[in-house]
């Protein structure tokens, strides 16, 4: 019998980050052996000292344990650590964490973390139990629209051919060709992106710079030429909303600028005073110059891209003011904003654009670009607070992503729970709600080839490009690793972020082959198919919405595990290994709807290898 389990409800009563005030039971089961006189709860608040909380004595276990329990609540936000102290005859001992949630007598383990935040911490209800389809501009759709006032010295494409990769290829300007991909040409495919059961697209970075990627910004109020219009950007929100019920959200790229900016102005392309020209510019104030004016701070050492002083408030007036930046594209329709390098802004940053946002919209979602635990991080020198209830809404979930991929490819079931757990014990339910679950994005390799490819890790764009297109074999094998990457994916706990051309089953190693034209001529239709009943699925899901996650069964590379929601309960198992497996569920599931080819008799599910199953209640 354990002594302790933090994920298990049977020792404490909330596995979840706590908000302030909010009562939670600790209980432990200690052997009677041990003569236990008293048992303690000792919580450190970071940064402050430890406090000790009496356990009461709850009865007997059976004959040979005991139950010692208390209700415990903090007044305020933050990170907290805990473990448990007894008295007994021989001294004092400690139940701290041994791993995956469970606590034993140590007194060299880890402490227990418990987030709490704030109790009026809320998060926008319109993306729970949504998807997201995230779209790289350029790549996606060209609507033949002409384009007006766009620089000569960009390169134009043809649409599908393989993006620049090579120094040569560039002439020595990086990222400067160009595929034409525009706002309109979303527009024109929303049927075919609502077809997918999507409800919110996520673009990304759509104002004007000279970049493909459009994350060195060089007018942060202007629609990027080569894409629209800011009229096209409101017909989008107004077309994708009123008759698709669609949200758009938009890339915000704050901790830096290009060089060849308004701002900045290094090339004298604007008729603006830039940081650049003149000490005296009104934009001087927002950059690092260590020797002005060629030596200055640069985002990862970039001189494209120079950084900002977020703190300065003259910029974050700029940003976050009554007219700022963030509240004109919420007034043009957007419904949020995804933030580049969150773990970049400061907290003053945050805390500015949170009230910004809010106060135009308090239904508007903040996700931010976190790829770590976004409860336990640290930057710029302290423990940041991004879930306490004043900064971010959601994340983008590469813990999530990490655990999905790897379980797919290399079939451990225990490290794929553990990585969820983690998550799920650490983040606000809110939070969690809203939680971006991708599989792969503009920064990462796509996830067919990170699933039936070899790794890119480390390679030379050279190598990436002659090792960019899976063999038949392999992309066949990776078809049905993506679908059950995907149910995984779909039926966690947050919502389903699809980067587009996933769903078709585009391949690609890291940038810039991730970013390749949307394949419209050559869509893997099984793919596509399995995509839009799994859209089916989750609109009609409420457990998928805000239903809590529950392991049922972990044996090997088999895993089951379930969504429950008041009276809507969700099954998921898979079987990832290489013969038939039986996965006990429980005979309450005996006679549950299928929605594949399976069944539950007596309890079990027996899955042929590489097959999955789910049922609802």
């Amino acid at each position: 019998m354990l002594i302790y389990n933090s994920r298990d409800k049977a020792y404490k009563s909330k596995i979840s980050a706590l908000a302030t005030d909010e009562l939670c039971k600790f209980r432990i089961v200690v052997p009677r052996a041990c003569h236990c006189s008293c048992a303690v709860l000792a919580v450190t608040k970071e940064g402050e000292d430890t406090a000790y909380y009496g356990m009461f004595w709850a009865g007997m276990c059976g004959d040979d344990f005991e139950y010692w329990e208390l209700h415990f609540s903090a007044t305020t936000e933050g990170l907290y650590f805990y473990h448990f102290e007894l008295d007994t005859p021989w001294g004092k001992s400690f139940i701290k964490n041994i791993g995956d949630g469970k606590g034993d007598f140590t007194a060299d383990g880890d402490d227990f973390q418990q987030t709490v935040y704030d109790k009026n911490f809320k998060t926008p209800d319109f993306l729970k139990g949504g998807i997201i389809y995230q779209i790289f501009p350029d790549r996606f759709y060209d609507s033949k629209e002409p384009k007006n006032n766009v620089p000569q010295s960009r390169v134009m494409r043809q649409w599908g051919d393989v993006p620049f990769w090579h120094e040569e290829q560039m002439n020595g300007i990086w990222n400067n060709d160009y595929f034409c991909g525009d706002l309109k040409g979303i527009e024109q495919k929303l049927q075919y992106i609502a077809d997918l059961g999507v409800t919110c697209i996520y673009l990304n970075p759509i104002f004007e710079a000279h970049s493909n990627h459009r994350y060195d910004t060089a007018d942060y109020e202007t629609v990027d030429p080569l894409l629209g219009t800011e009229q096209d950007l409101k017909d989008l929100c107004t077309a994708a909303r009123d008759k698709y019920g669609i949200s758009i959200i938009l890339d915000g790229v704050f901790s830096h600028t290009g060089c060849d900016s308004k701002y900045f102005n290094m090339y004298n392309r604007y008729d603006t005073v830039g940081a650049y020209n003149s000490i005296s510019s009104p934009y001087f104030s927002w950059y690092k110059f260590i020797d002005y004016p060629d030596n200055y701070h640069a985002w990862w050492g970039i001189k494209l891209l120079p950084e900002i002083i977020e703190e300065e408030e003259s910029y974050r007036d700029f940003i976050c003011g009554k007219n700022g930046v963030l509240r004109k594209w919420l007034r043009c329709g957007i419904s949020g904003w995804r933030l580049d390098v969150a773990d970049e802004l400061p907290d003053i940053f945050l805390d500015d654009l949170r009230v910004a946002v809010k106060e135009e919209n308090e239904n508007a979602i903040i996700i931010g670009e976190v790829w770590e635990d976004a409860t336990t991080k640290f930057a710029y020198g302290e423990r940041r607070r991004y879930f306490l209830g004043k900064q971010l809404d959601s994340v983008m979930n590469y813990p999530f992503a990490d655990a999905i991929l790897n379980f797919v490819k290399f079939g451990n079931g225990n490290a794929f729970f553990n990585s969820v757990m983690r998550i799920v014990e650490n983040y606000p339910p809110q939070a969690i709600n809203v939680l971006m679950n991708h599989i792969g994005t503009h920064d990462t390799e796509r996830a067919i080839t990170r699933l039936a490819g070899p790794d890119c890790e480390g390679q030379s764009r050279e190598w990436q490009f002659n090792h960019n297109t899976l063999s038949d074999f392999d992309y066949l094998k990776g078809i049905s690793m993506m679908k059950m990457a995907s149910l995984i994916q779909f039926t966690l706990p947050g919502v389903p972020s699809v980067y587009y051309g996933d769903e078709i089953g585009m391949q690609g190693m890291k940038d810039p082959f991730n970013r390749a034209c949307m394949d419209w001529e050559n869509k893997n239709e099984e793919l596509l198919k399995w995509y839009k009943r799994l859209g089916q699925i989750r609109n009609g899901a409420k457990a998928l919405i805000d239903g809590e996650f529950v392991p049922v069964f972990c044996e090997n590379s088999a895993i089951a595990y379930e969504r429950i929601s008041g009276e809507n309960r969700i099954l998921v198992a898979i079987n990832n290994n290489d013969a038939t497996s039986m996965i006990y569920v429980g005979e309450e599931w005996d006679n549950s709807y299928p929605y594949f080819d399976f069944k539950c008799e007596n309890g079990y599910i027996t899955l042929p290898a590489y097959r999955y199953a789910m049922f609802s209640r």
